[in-house]
């Protein structure tokens, strides 16, 4: 049985822009605090326990993707964060582990919405909102709304997740210059989406000054650096019409991402060969697309498979291309299971 499933969120049903998203102090005063059991207490060491295997989780995720990931986060969720959160802990302790479960829920949620499991996705959002509250933790909380701000532009939702990316700008007003533009990149996003050109080009301003005063790295799972900000640049240029643009930022991007983000590594690839074949630079393209096809076997990641049949649907016109149809079977003998479906 998927952990998903069971104490901690119950049924999951599909996505919903309708789904009500508690302001901060709403989700501060909401809290319900579980039933505590006597018999057992937790200290520092158990926090720093939760935090330390959620960073792990996240490192699998970005290298092997959520498919993978997931089903480890939601049982560690369920037999190991769910008994600490009821057991007996001083304040400081206690909020400390609210803290820690509502960054793992988010990271949670994060590897379902990979999965395209969004449903599920926003319910572990709304959990980790909940706990973050009770934890007193702006930091988790805007994190939060940002990651349903993605999920929200990726599911074609531009106002819902231009509303988002708001709030989660308004939740965290003593954000540092990483956060800043962690938020600001991801507002620029969303207004593009919605055609709000001198908004998205502001905040898109405003997420570049900020990049260049950040200077430490944030939490693995939250962290945001210039291979990112180079991605939003391309987002926010493509959305607006610019797609030369847009393949300058994206090719920006790839030039300086890690090599430990591989997931990201195949969608991104994928999406630049997309954006250069509708330029006409079909050779282009087969050369990026082949260079997504290296990595995307060795990750389980429903958004990388919706590259991969994009790139399928793609380059079928164009079979009598030799490069086109070289990439085509080669593609037809890497693709994975879940992504023929």
């Amino acid at each position: 049985m998927d952990p998903s499933r069971r104490s901690v969120l119950g049924a999951a049903g599909l996505y919903s822009v309708a789904l009500a998203v508690p302001g901060y102090p709403d989700a501060a005063e909401r809290f319900d605090a579980l039933r505590r059991n006597p018999r057992a207490r937790i200290g520092q060491g158990d926090v720093d326990t939760v935090a330390a295997v959620t960073e792990r989780i996240s490192a699998i995720d970005d290298m092997f993707g959520g498919r993978h990931a997931r089903p480890m986060a939601a049982a560690f969720l369920v037999n190991t964060i769910a008994p600490y959160l009821r057991a007996d802990a001083s304040e400081k302790v206690r909020k400390a582990m609210l803290s820690a479960a509502a960054d793992h829920c988010y990271l949670t949620g994060y590897m379902a919405m990979d999965e395209r499991a969004d449903g599920l996705a926003q319910q572990y959002y709304l959990k980790a909102l909940e706990l973050a509250g009770g934890a007193e933790d702006h930091l988790a909380y805007c994190t939060t709304l940002r990651g349903m701000s993605v999920q929200a532009v990726d599911l074609g939702h531009g106002p819902h997740a231009l509303r988002l990316a708001d709030a989660a700008s308004a939740a965290s007003p003593e954000a540092g210059p990483r956060m800043r533009s962690f938020l600001a990149g991801q507002q620029a996003h969303a207004a593009a989406v919605t055609g709000d050109r001198a908004l998205a080009l502001a905040k898109l301003a405003e997420a570049e000054r900020a990049m260049e005063k950040a200077e430490a790295r944030a939490k693995a799972f939250g962290s945001y650096d210039p291979s990112s900000l180079s991605y939003h640049t391309a987002q926010v240029r493509y959305a607006l019409g610019d797609k030369k643009a847009a393949i300058t930022a994206l090719e920006d991007s790839d030039r300086q991402r890690e090599s430990a983000y591989r997931r990201g590594r195949v969608r991104h690839l994928g999406m630049l060969a997309e954006r250069k074949l509708e330029t006409g630079l079909l050779e282009e393209a087969c050369s990026d697309w082949n260079r997504a096809l290296d990595d995307y076997p060795h990750v389980q990641s429903g958004r990388c498979d919706d590259r991969f049949r994009a790139m399928l649907a793609a380059i079928r016109p164009h079979l009598k291309n030799r490069h086109a149809r070289a990439l085509y079977e080669r593609a037809r003998t890497t693709a994975p299971a879940q992504a023929a479906r």
